[in-house]
């Protein structure tokens, strides 16, 4: 008995050791490796201004030029890039073409530096799981493990570009498989966020944070807690909206079956048009809209009009469904904040900052479904104070954005009602949800009652009118 003791807390101290070790490593250079991109990203931004005209005339170029250079050197970086990624951690144990790395860092810099409504947190994902399968092959990994260095990789891109080291650990495992959490991952993807995050701040990259309790008094009673429900519920239907943008976006221009890169033209010409309509608030990364919101000045109110939100899913999807390349997680923010912003004015509640916060991570949680990562950033990023409020709002969110997804690739492990009957262990994309059959024998119970009901009525109806009648005759 002893020896079968020891020799399993030997075995688990070695594979401790093993992970911690090679997570660490991962950690710090996709650390590095995302401080580079976000670098070169920053530079794009503060040489817009050099340009001779406004900087978004360049959207139609930029994008011909990002989806020729995905579609000549690594189509696998098309899209957003988690969603690649994840493709390939279930579909191909985590191998990814080394080929993306280069290429979808300047995808990206080429889209955002036109103002292509996307985020940065896809590319990143993308780069550290690239990092980390190009490290395993190096290495000559197996497979199991080459794939659990690759979802470290999401988890150290997402954290060294948002700031969110345990958010981002936890992102990087619940994100798979929509019901199960990958605990035997769980260590690795902490030790890498957070020595992704540590190095990228060792680098020079700032984050930001926003403490909305000095915004906005935060008290736990009743009538918030309600308003708050019905937030969830707001941003469970915005998310679904999101999904449904971006799919139907995506099915329209298929259908117009054009070359892909008169597509980019067309696109970025659209872009431009409806930009010089709508104003530029809706393009790029879009931090400083959702900075106003978050933290509103006292004296100098932001023009951030209700329907930004809208426009901004509009944006984004054009941009993604013509080919651009970047994150759909940074969109989300704005959406989210943006939305809860006009939430809080729908309802007429004063607490405008904290539905902004909870909007950013409740879209969040409904459109990537993934509500414990969400409710974590919400501590990271905002503080203790709103922990309860946004457990309950993304969680919300999470259960009426139902069984859809801005990832198509998720695992579907779990259903989302009692009363739906859903095939589990499919991706998400091919998710077959219809009611149990118990609910439609109950349903056409209730027809039938009502349909009974009807009869009887109608029936009183006639012998109430043949009465009347009948008195009528004799009188």
């Amino acid at each position: 008995m002893l020896r079968k003791h020891l020799t399993e807390q030997a075995a688990i101290f070695l594979s401790v050791a093993k992970w911690v070790l090679l997570s660490s490593v991962i950690g710090v250079v996709i650390g590095a490796v995302v401080t580079l991109f976000l670098k070169i990203l920053i530079v794009g931004e503060q040489n817009r201004a050099t340009l001779p005209f406004p900087y978004y005339y360049l959207l139609p170029i930029a994008l011909f030029l990002t989806v020729f250079l995905i579609r000549t050197f690594a189509p696998n970086a098309e899209g957003h890039g988690t969603e690649k990624v994840i493709e390939a951690v279930h579909k191909k144990h985590g191998k990814i073409d080394v080929a993306v790395i280069p290429v979808k860092l300047f995808a990206t810099v080429l889209t955002l530096f036109a103002g292509g409504s996307v985020g940065k947190e896809g590319p990143g994902a993308q780069i550290g799981a690239g990092t980390a399968s190009l490290l395993s092959d190096m290495l000559h990994f197996s497979k199991e493990d080459r794939k659990k260095l690759v979802i470290c990789g999401i988890s150290a891109g997402f954290a060294s570009v948002f700031g969110t080291p345990i958010a981002g650990a936890i992102f990087g495992v619940e994100v798979l498989i929509i019901g199960v959490i990958l605990y035997d991952v769980l260590l690795p993807s902490f030790i890498a966020g957070f020595a992704a995050f540590t190095t990228a701040q060792f680098l020079g990259i700032e984050y930001t944070y926003f403490d909305i309790h000095f915004f906005q008094t935060v008290t736990l009673d009743l009538p918030l807690i309600l308003k708050v429900v019905a937030a969830g519920i707001f941003f469970g239907i915005v998310s679904d909206l999101i999904v449904t943008a971006m799919n139907m976006t995506h099915h329209f221009i298929k259908k117009l079956s054009l070359h892909p890169y008169f597509v980019a033209l067309l696109g970025g010409a659209v872009l431009v048009l409806l930009t010089l309509i709508f104003g530029e608030r809706y393009l790029g990364l879009g931090l400083g809209t959702i900075k106003d919101v978050l933290t509103p000045h006292p004296y100098i109110p932001a023009d951030v009009p209700w329907y930004a939100f809208i426009l901004k899913t509009v944006f984004t999807s054009i941009t993604l469904g013509v080919g651009g390349s970047g994150g759909i997680i940074t969109p989300l923010f704005y959406i989210g904040a943006t939305g809860g912003m006009a939430f809080a004015q729908i309802i007429g509640d004063s607490h405008v900052t904290l539905f902004a916060a909870l909007g950013f991570v409740s879209v969040l949680a409904g459109a990537t479904n993934a509500p414990i990562a969400a409710t974590i950033m919400a501590v990271e990023l905002f503080g203790l104070e709103i922990a309860h409020y946004a457990a309950l709002s993304a969680v919300i969110s999470f259960l009426i954005t139902g069984h859809r997804s801005v990832f198509p690739s998720q695992i579907l492990a779990m259903k989302k009602s009692e009363m739906l009957e859903v095939k589990v262990g499919e991706v998400i994309e091919k998710a077959d949800v219809d009611l149990e059959e118990k609910e439609i024998g109950r349903i056409r119970d209730i027809k039938e009652r009502l349909r009974r009901r009807r009869e009887k009525l109608n029936e009183k109806k006639k012998r109430k009118t043949s009465a009347l009648k009948q008195e009528k005759k004799e009188s």
